[in-house]
């Protein structure tokens, strides 16, 4: 709150920026501006606004989007820049400069080596380099140049006229757009066109240039002109006639030709008939001729064929007639040497039985006898002399004895025979 012997402050501003801010509240929709509040300014996007400190004698950059607040010995950098086509001074005046891109036309009048005067009506992309957070010597560098828009213009423009100077207006004509483009960017040391125009001294890069219009100044020329258009138009007429009646006579002798070659191609697809006709004329002739000798050719050979088959089909039967017989022989012999084998095996099998029964009646006899003889007598046999054994022995008719262990294994059926057949004696 203000005392007794205080009162606000007013804040005077220069009837330029006064009328900016008052356009720029209207077109915000805001009040009109109180002399004692702080005094505020929107910066647009993409934009620089420079404040000057006339106390401290330096400045600031404000770069938007960014609400802008002055301080109280701080005030707006007016921008004056030229505008309209062609340029003229001090059209524009703006609190923010925007760093583009953007385009600015202007309208150059040039001279050819010929003296042909023209007006050319040239647009120009544009921008401004800045780095990310310039630092505050950055930042001031695109200030540099008070009417950028002014003086890259006139740059341009001089670079066009200069070069214009050096080409014919025909060749100019033909080659406009190269000529400018390599007027304001000019060459590399490679000889190929660059890409941008830079300004050092305030950072503003040109990278294309639109030529929106060429005319001619005065009426002689623009008379040339016209009757350089229609000449060139004549001559395109005449050439495209030209070319037609040309085209015509190309595709007419086409059809000739595809026509001759037509009639050749059909002349020789007659000929070849004509041809194929004899040919079968011939062939039937000879068919004609030759055919009762192939007919009784052909009746011979299916008879020498048939006869053939005849004597291979007698020749199989008796195979097959002796290949039966052979089996069954074979057969037949199998059979009787397979029951001569079983009867064999028959008499091998009675055989067996008939040894072995006699080997048991040989040792029942045996045991028998010794039975009969008993263990005492043997005993006594075995204890007694030589004499008395002999002596036993006769009288019991047995010529020779054999003792023996059980290690000593012996044919007890032969033994038996003996003792038998010695007792059977006497």
């Amino acid at each position: 709150m203000l005392n007794s012997n205080e009162e606000l402050g007013k804040k005077e501003l220069p009837k330029t920026v006064e009328e900016l801010l008052a356009q720029r509240n209207i077109e915000e929709g805001a009040q009109e501006r109180d002399n004692t509040k702080v005094i505020t300014y929107r910066a647009p996007h993409n934009s620089a606004v420079q404040i000057y400190d006339y106390k401290d004698k330096k400045s600031r950059v404000v770069f938007g989007p960014e609400l802008v607040m002055l301080g109280p010995d701080e005030h707006f950098t007016v921008h004056s820049l030229s505008g309209d086509k062609p340029k003229r001074p001090h059209v524009i005046k703006a609190l923010a400069l925007l760093l583009g891109p953007d385009f600015m036309t202007d309208i150059v009048i040039v001279e050819t080596a010929d003296h042909a005067r023209l007006s050319l009506k040239l647009s120009y992309n544009w921008h401004f380099d800045i780095v990310s957070n310039p630092s505050p010597e950055e930042a001031a560098q695109i200030f540099q140049v008070p009417d950028f828009v002014g003086d890259s213009c006139k740059a341009i423009a001089s670079r066009v006229r200069g070069c214009v100077a050096g080409v014919s207006f025909d060749q100019f004509h033909r080659n406009s757009a190269k000529v400018i483009r390599q007027a304001v960017f000019g060459l590399d040391e490679s000889g190929k066109m660059r890409d941008l125009f830079q300004f050092n001294s305030n950072n503003l890069v040109i990278t294309n240039i639109d030529i929106q219009s060429v005319e001619p100044v005065d009426q002689r020329t623009r008379d040339s002109l016209q009757k350089s258009v229609q000449l060139a138009i004549e001559i395109t007429t005449k050439s495209q006639e030209a070319s037609a009646r040309q085209e015509s006579a190309r595709l007419e002798q086409e059809a000739m030709g595809r026509l001759e070659r037509q009639k050749i191609h059909d002349e020789a697809e007659a000929e070849r008939s004509r041809m194929s006709l004899i040919q079968l004329q011939a062939e039937s002739a000879a068919v004609e001729s030759t055919g009762q000798a192939t007919a009784e050719a052909r009746a011979r050979a299916e008879a020498a064929q048939i006869e053939g088959e005849a004597a291979v089909k007698q020749a199989q039967l008796s195979a097959e007639a002796f290949k039966i017989k052979s089996e069954s022989e074979l057969e037949q012999l199998k059979q009787k040497q397979e029951a001569e084998l079983f009867h064999q095996k028959a008499l091998n099998d009675i055989e067996i039985s008939r040894s072995r029964d006699l080997a048991l009646i040989e040792s029942k006899k045996f045991s028998d006898v010794v039975e009969t003889i008993g263990a005492d007598t043997i005993k006594s046999m075995a204890e007694a002399g030589p004499a008395m054994q002999a002596k036993l022995l006769n009288g019991l008719g047995l010529k020779s004895f054999l003792i023996t262990d059980g290690n000593s294994p012996i044919n007890l059926f032969n033994t038996a025979n003996g003792m038998l057949g010695g007792m059977s004696n006497n």
